[in-house]
């Protein structure tokens, strides 16, 4: 399911005294489809939830107000309480009417960790993967040309030993891993004002969620590896 989120201008519309131009309905639409997807990420793939700040289109200011902030429209808005995992419909759409137009973010370290690779990497390595037939996360795709792969919990703090075991520690990588402290920014958000974040591999819903608990990341570390390795090597 795919949905998309209005803009820092279609926000501020929503607010007393704001420009008109944009219809109530189709605002109401917009919160109510960002209310179900919230939704369906704690209620149905069992993850937390986080607003997150806002910026403008094409980067700029960040709506948490803060000159210096260091990454606008990309961090957790310091007033607003996470959304548990396990919310339901209701109570999502209760916790977002208190910050409309919030993105989209999930806390890294809980349910998953995440590796991260730049998208042209990530897609080839993906097909790689399906074609061995391993068990796959979720991948999210970033307006920044970043590919991030949901792994299971631990697998930043495991990252450097597993690199070391497989001889990629003094390799040349474009590659992370997001831990604990992190966060990603999930659809229909934007990241930044930069653009849509958008699923490269959809998130399973359901009893199909939780019965299947991300990978781990050794399983896909190899392959991320060796497709960065060669990607650097031929950039």
């Amino acid at each position: 399911m795919v949905f998309t989120i209005g803009s820092m201008r279609e926000i501020r519309q929503q607010r007393p005294g704001g420009r008109p131009g944009v219809r109530p309905g189709a605002r109401r639409r917009t919160r109510a489809a960002v209310c179900t997807t919230v939704a369906e990420y704690t209620g149905l793939c069992g993850w937390s939830v986080v607003p997150g700040a806002r910026a403008a289109r094409g980067g700029g200011a960040c709506s948490c107000g803060a000159a210096d902030c260091r990454r606008p429209g990309a961090h957790p808005l310091p007033f607003a309480d996470t959304i548990p995992a396990g919310s339901t419909l209701e109570e999502a759409a209760r916790a977002w009417a208190q910050v409309p137009g919030a993105a989209v973010l999930l806390p890294v370290g809980r349910s998953f960790d995440v590796l991260d690779v730049t998208e042209a990497s990530g897609r080839r390595a993906l097909v790689r993967l399906e074609r061995m037939g391993l068990r796959l996360g979720p991948v999210l795709l970033t307006p920044t040309g970043r590919a991030q792969f949901f792994v299971a919990p631990g697998a930043a703090a495991e990252l450097p030993h597993l690199l070391y075991r497989m001889g990629w520690d003094d390799a040349r990588l474009d590659l992370r891993c997001l831990g604990p402290g992190d966060h990603v920014t999930a659809p229909p958000s934007d990241l930044g004002g930069l653009g849509p974040v958008r699923w490269l591999r959809e998130p399973l819903l359901g009893r199909a969620a939780c019965a299947a608990q991300p990978p781990e990341a050794r399983l896909l570390l190899g392959t991320l590896a060796y497709v960065s390795h060669r990607d650097s090597a031929y950039a």
